[in-house]
């Protein structure tokens, strides 16, 4: 799974059955119908308990979203996570969503980051970019325009990502909360009484 992960992160094997048949195949074994569909279930079981939010991811999309913004979400990820996109608990909150799985393109890629952009129906330097730096995003951010902020939350160092920019000279963020200091405060709403 780990050798193959640039190719499921572009896509290039299919959805997660296809992914799968190409893995075994490639490890010389032929699944029956029966093995796969076992096989991909056990997949999107073991990784449903990885799709965990931080505490405050819920909370800070809704204080940006009563701020009038729009939240987006660019990703490295496999089959996985797209096929399981619709059922976690912050979809609803998330106005566009860019998953390189999807696109064919990895971060750093600039087309990704001008992509998620123009589905914010935004440009490039109006948006914030937040993230923990896998896949050399903040830098990649950067170079589009965009004002890119590492994540770099108290479990950040207990946290593997594929090609971390650990050396991140930018600014960071110690909680995602913190990306409310940002934006300002919400705008007050009128009383109807």
């Amino acid at each position: 799974m780990d050798s193959s992960f640039p190719e499921r992160a572009m896509g290039s094997l299919g959805d997660l059955s296809a992914t799968f048949r190409t893995l075994a195949l490639r490890n010389g074994v032929d699944p029956s119908d029966e093995a796969l569909a076992a096989a991909c279930a056990a997949r999107m079981a073991a990784q449903q308990e990885l799709f965990i939010l931080r505490d405050d991811a819920a909370s800070t999309m809704t204080g940006l979203r009563a701020r009038g913004l729009r939240v987006g979400v660019l990703s490295d990820c496999t089959a996985e996570l797209a096929q399981a996109w619709t059922q976690l608990p912050v979809a609803e909150l998330v106005d566009a969503r860019v998953l390189s799985c999807e696109e064919g393109r990895r971060k750093p890629d600039p087309e990704l980051f001008r992509l998620i952009a123009h589905r914010l129906d935004a440009a490039p330097q109006d948006c914030l970019y937040i993230g923990d730096g896998g896949g050399n995003e903040l830098t990649g951010a950067s170079n589009c325009g965009m004002q890119a902020f590492m994540l770099r939350a108290a479990d950040w160092a207990d946290n593997d990502a594929h090609t971390r920019e650990d050396d991140w000279p930018g600014p960071f963020l110690s909680t995602l909360a913190d990306a409310l200091t940002l934006v300002g405060p919400s705008p007050a709403v009128a009383d109807p009484a």
